[in-house]
């Protein structure tokens, strides 16, 4: 779904400009699910010639063994099991990414994985997620009931369609976070996102 639904060109219209031919970057991506953002960072970053070292967190152990199985030819990537509220990183990243996870969080915790997510990168931050919505939610009860009908599948998107933060309380959850002189823009189908350049 993120591939129909616009995540990997929001994705991509962000790393366009923040990786750049010749470059070598650390990048981290949290709640990194399948690890299908890793894939699609690594895949752009050998296009251009650049070369990336990405650690993927995820607390779900059977979810990253799907991940590592779709993952066998990507060594730049190093999946690692962590609760991402309570894990604290020794190293510095240029990168930082989070997609499509906030709204699983209390607005307590949403405002504390924000904070962490700008100290841990040196450059660039990027927070997509969700968009609350009438238009979300109805589109979301449509899809679920005539295309997408696995159980779990409608149970989690109409959860997740109800759960999502809307565009104001994004921005409110940036800024309790200390976040500044942020972006924050709406995308296609139901999406948005906050970011952070430092130069």
């Amino acid at each position: 779904m993120n591939r129909w639904f616009g995540s990997y060109q929001l994705v991509l219209g962000f790393i366009r400009n923040w990786i750049k031919p010749a470059d070598k970057l650390r990048v981290i991506d949290l709640a990194t699910g399948s690890g299908d953002i890793p894939r699609l960072i690594v895949d752009y970053a050998r296009k251009i010639g650049a070369g990336v070292e990405i650690d993927a967190l995820d607390r779900q152990p059977a979810t990253l063994e799907i991940a590592r199985t779709l993952s066998a030819d990507y060594p730049e990537i190093s999946y690692r099991e962590a609760n991402i509220l309570e894990w604290n990183s020794v190293k510095s990243y240029d990168i930082t990414l989070f997609t499509l996870a906030l709204h699983h969080f209390s607005n307590d915790d949403a405002v504390l994985l924000l904070r962490k997510s700008c100290q841990m990168s040196k450059r660039f931050v990027l927070v997509s997620d969700l968009r609350r919505s009438f238009f979300l939610v109805a589109g979301v009860y449509l899809l679920t009931t005539l295309v997408f009908r696995e159980p779990m599948t409608r149970y989690d998107a109409r959860l997740s369609a109800i759960r999502a933060f809307s565009f104001s309380e994004m921005r409110d959850l940036a800024l309790c976070a200390g976040w500044k002189d942020f972006g924050h823009k709406k995308f296609q189908f139901g999406r948005q996102a906050i970011w952070l350049e430092r130069t």
